[in-house]
């Protein structure tokens, strides 16, 4: 074999090994696109999953929330208007309590149809809801709950801000079930990028998260991850429990 055979050979040889590796490098390329989209496909799943599952517990809240104060606020209010009209045969100066009375669970019932018209519910921003559930608070004497907005507000998007306020609602929901606090405090810190949340109530506290871990701590931390948001839940017995989260857009 002459040295142009040889050459040739070579050649062909080296053109061989570069195809190979071509072809390797493409099939390697091609299964991780495949694996990323597939990644992506099952986080997408996972994210309307979590989405559908938190609206559904959102209205069932909700629901909870109206028959509560249909029952024990509206319904004492009737019933406290019905005596005072009855007494008003006999004292005529009830009357005007009774107008009052009347008026408050009318102020109520106001309050209350922004919760059941289920478009309204929709259509809030992620502030607004939290002013409604302040209010409530405060209105119906839970706790003494305040808010406060800084910077700029911006959208982190509508699936996103639905996914926070279930997590800030199963915190506001411990804080009045569980912790015994007198003071439920809530600061929406937005900038161009980020969202910073913290709330934060004077209850009792807990030493652990194992302490803590029955009554929401996991299904906050699981949610915040499915919408990539930092997550932390701070407490100490007798010195209150508060939660910091930062979202991004």
């Amino acid at each position: 074999m002459d040295q142009t055979e040889i050459a040739a050979l070579v050649s062909v040889l080296i053109l061989l090994v570069l195809v190979g590796i071509i072809i390797t490098l493409v099939t390697v390329f091609v299964r991780r696109k495949n694996k990323l989209l597939q990644e992506q496909k099952e986080a997408q799943e996972a994210f309307e999953a979590e989405l559908s599952e938190t609206q559904i517990e959102i209205r069932e809240e909700t629901l909870r929330n109206i028959s509560w104060e249909l029952h024990d606020n509206i319904g004492q209010l009737m019933t406290l208007a019905k005596i005072q009209v009855q007494l008003a045969k006999e004292k005529p100066e009830t009357i005007d309590e009774a107008s009052e009375t009347i008026g408050k669970g009318i102020n109520e019932l106001r309050a209350l149809s922004k919760l059941i018209n289920p478009e309204a519910l929709k259509s809030l921003t992620l502030v607004e809801a939290v002013q409604l559930e302040m209010e409530r608070f405060n209105r119906i004497g839970f706790v003494n709950a305040t808010y406060d907005v800084a910077g700029q507000p911006i959208s982190i998007g509508p699936d996103k801000e639905i996914i926070v306020f279930r997590i800030l609602q199963e915190f506001f929901s411990n804080t009045i079930k569980h912790s015994k606090a007198t003071h439920l405090d809530v600061s929406l810190m937005y900038s161009k990028y980020t969202l910073r949340i913290e709330a934060k109530d004077d209850g009792v506290g807990f030493s652990s998260e194992n302490d803590f871990s029955g009554i929401g701590i996991k299904n906050m931390k699981n949610r915040a991850k499915v919408i990539d948001a930092d997550i932390e839940i701070l407490s100490k017995p007798n010195q209150g429990t508060m939660l910091r989260m930062l979202c991004r857009t």
